[in-house]
């Protein structure tokens, strides 16, 4: 078996953008958490909550495209 190139690069971007989430949505939910005061308290905290759901899940499927590239697609 031989690699996919570009589903790697993919894979590989993804990755990238999940890494850049797992950044933004712990400092988006603590700028909320440090702003309890402030009217756009709610919105900022759930925006954090739905970076960090996105973290998770793009990472679960970063994974999956790397995967694939490396081993190919599983036996149908």
């Amino acid at each position: 078996m031989r690699t996919d190139k570009k589903l790697l690069v993919k894979g590989i971007k993804c990755i990238g953008y999940t890494t850049g989430l797992m950044f933004l949505a712990p400092f988006v939910i603590y700028q909320a958490f440090k702003n309890q005061d402030h009217p756009a308290y709610i919105p900022v905290l759930i925006v954090g909550l739905i970076l960090a759901a996105a973290a998770i899940g793009f990472g679960f499927y970063s994974i999956k495209v790397f995967m694939d590239a490396l081993f190919g697609k599983g036996q149908k």
